[in-house]
């Protein structure tokens, strides 16, 4: 395959911004992603790199900024057709939306309809990888690795697993739980970019007798993930003491399985009592925050601060449809919004790392994915930092790259991405009708408002 040269602002980061993110950032007004094979060859400054690469198509994109692609890191493509739905909490709001919508995935075309849906949308907003809980059918697993698999995307999925407190249509055994997920893990994991993640909702949907064949499926299979929902609502954390009367915490509900562990994946995760964040660190699970849901159904303000001061694996997610967006810059501005409600403002470099690298390092795909360096998948996004007219007349008063990049992330949207490319490929928005594939373009440069602007 031919090279391919990015030429654009670049940002990338070396380390974890939560901890250090001065130290940990890399910024280059006039920088330079070298693409070839489908990976990153090397990055650097556009000239140098124009330079010792002559024969390398080029794409300019002016004072663009080229970044990792987006990460989300928890959703439910199957609640696509249902996003923003009005008005309820969690516990009423599945019973009302959400689990009548997942029955209508037992249709394995319909499913194949919202798998490409759901990562069209993706990847017009700039969102490359997708870690997605399926449904009780195993249809719309194959659908969604089969969707993802066609756009040579990064995903993670996994039949979601209930037996319990749900809709018949919608309940397995523990014993077909096991036997599909196995199927399912095998005919998909590590098939092209595909990777599998046992999928339990939550526990108060399983049985223990599901929760135990599911850990020790985990425990046959330790390469794969392990994604669950954990102490998302008041009410929630309360049903489950009354369904384990045993237990010491929600989290022990899993643990009691075999269903903690590094690989696991434990989403929202709001209200932790002391113990369950010790357990956690202590097994370097990770937790995802999924802001634009925890505020749209009520369920409390993620401590950022104190979780990622504890060295917690952190990601970020929309969690459609009980998220409200698609957009992962919008999923960064609810937690800029949450980090204020708590107190302590997120840097734009913060946001933009948890979008990335943070989200990457919670599936464990660091440097794989989620990141712009030499050796990671060439999953791009371009973000123009002057989309609309609001955004546009803020940042031609930046005086640094970051008063450029913080009003994208608060006000942008979709518009704010110029381009997206997946393994080397630009994927082009084409209206409301998808996603179109193709391999190279030159776009012509931008006037470089960025010159000025100092390094970090």
């Amino acid at each position: 395959m031919e090279k391919h040269l990015l030429l654009g602002q670049t940002l990338a980061f070396d380390g974890n911004a939560m901890h250090d993110w001065q130290g940990a950032v890399r910024h280059d007004s006039a920088g330079g992603v070298l693409v070839q094979d489908g990976r990153i060859v090397t990055t650097g400054p556009g000239a140098a790199l124009r330079s010792d690469h002559p024969d390398a198509a080029v794409t300019d994109y002016g004072d663009s900024l080229i970044t990792a692609g987006f990460v989300d890191a928890h959703m439910h493509y199957s609640q696509t057709p249902m996003i923003a739905s009005w008005g309820k909490q969690l516990i009423d709001w599945l019973n009302t939306y959400t689990f009548p919508q997942e029955m209508r995935l037992a249709d394995a075309d319909y499913a194949r309809q919202v798998a490409d849906t759901t990562l069209d949308l993706a990847l017009a907003h700039g969102t490359t990888t997708v870690c997605s809980f399926c449904t009780i059918h195993p249809g719309s697993v194959d659908a969604w690795f089969a969707a993802a698999e066609a756009r040579g995307m990064a995903v993670v999925g996994g039949k979601t697993c209930m037996d319990r407190n749900a809709p018949e249509g919608l309940r397995d055994t523990a014993r077909t739980a096991y036997d599909d997920s196995k199927a399912l893990l095998d005919r998909w994991h590590g098939r092209g970019r595909a990777t599998y993640a046992i999928t339990p909702r939550f526990s108060p949907t399983s049985t223990p007798d599901q929760l135990a064949a599911l850990g020790a499926l985990w425990a046959e299979r330790p390469e794969v993930l392990m994604q669950t929902h954990l102490s998302e609502q008041l009410p929630e954390i309360d049903w489950v003491r009354g369904l384990f009367p045993q237990a010491r915490d929600y989290l022990d509900t899993y643990e009691a399985f075999g269903l903690l562990g590094a690989r696991g994946l434990y989403g929202h995760a709001i209200h932790l009592e002391p113990r369950e964040t010790e357990r956690l660190q202590e097994v370097a699970a990770a937790v995802v925050h999924c802001p634009t849901s925890n505020t749209f159904i009520g369920s409390g303000l993620f401590d950022m601060a104190g979780l990622a001061a504890r060295g917690l694996r952190i990601g970020l997610a929309t969690d459609t449809g009980g998220g409200s967006s698609f957009s992962m810059l919008r999923t960064m501005a609810a937690a800029y919004e949450i980090g204020q409600l708590r107190g302590t403002a997120l840097h734009p470099a913060q946001l933009l790392w948890l979008a990335t690298e943070g989200s990457a390092r919670s599936l464990h795909m660091g440097g794989r994915i989620g990141h712009l360096g030499a050796g990671a998948a060439a999953d791009l996004v371009v973000l123009d930092l002057a989309s609309t007219p609001a955004i546009a007349q803020r940042a031609a008063q930046a005086g640094d790259i970051w008063d450029a990049v913080f009003p994208t992330i608060m006000m942008g949207d979709d518009r704010a991405v110029r381009d997206t490319w997946v393994a080397g490929r630009r994927v082009l928005r084409q209206g409301t009708q998808g996603i179109s594939r193709t391999t190279t373009q030159t776009s012509a440069p931008r006037p470089d408002r960025s010159a000025a602007w100092p390094k970090p």
